[in-house]
């Protein structure tokens, strides 16, 4: 299998530690791609994925998976199902909306990003980079609420789902120094700190 990827992407880092996670990370193999706002691809989207987006996981038989939940689930059914994504209700629908949070919450800080890094400055919006930002952080708040259910480690095992806070919580600190946001989220940031001491993170890192 191969991976169109970014070093940077929080989605991309999601997708390859559920992959070290379910012991498939020696299967995959990496393949750069430069996508981004303003930056045409023409042969990535004609190719691999029609909305330049990544990650992309190329099949062994040559289909094209799209969507880092998408392929973290593929990868879940890969390892026998039901290692990061529960497969029985209420657990599973639970863990899926959080991974859903999680998402909206890096889809926002990677908007966010582009804003101040692409647009020209006479062309930014304050008030929806401020928008954008807000998601970020009302997510968050979200999460410090249902912390002790939505973060238990569960002996050792982890979800879909803490894996993409993870992300979404690294790469806020990657790209926004000034966020300080463990002062506003003292649980999640116990939590994080533990957490990203799991191999999955740690060989994960942005670069």
């Amino acid at each position: 299998m191969k991976l169109m990827y970014s070093p940077t992407s929080p989605f991309v880092r999601r997708v390859r530690a559920v992959a070290f996670e379910l012991g498939l990370a020696d299967r995959i193999s990496l393949e750069a791609v430069t996508v981004a706002p303003g930056r045409e691809n023409e042969e990535f989207a004609a190719t691999i994925n029609p909305l330049r987006k990544i990650p992309a996981l190329v099949l062994d038989d040559g289909a094209v998976l799209i969507d880092s939940s998408v392929i973290c689930a593929y990868l879940d059914s890969l390892a026998g199902g039901g290692r990061v994504i529960p497969i029985t209700a209420p657990e599973e629908w639970q863990v899926l909306s959080q991974q859903a949070i999680a998402d909206g919450m890096t889809d926002a800080l990677v908007l966010a990003r582009y804003e101040v890094a692409l647009r020209p400055q006479p062309l930014r919006w304050p008030q929806w980079l401020e928008d954008q930002q807000s998601r970020f952080w009302t997510g968050l708040a979200w999460f410090e609420r249902i912390a002790a259910t939505a973060l238990d480690s569960r002996g050792g095992a982890c979800d879909v789902s803490q894996i993409a806070l993870a992300c979404c919580l690294g790469y806020a600190d990657f790209r926004f120094e000034g966020f300080d946001w463990p002062a506003r989220a003292p649980r999640v940031s116990a939590w994080y700190r533990e957490f990203m001491q799991r191999p999955s993170m740690s060989n994960t890192a942005p670069a």
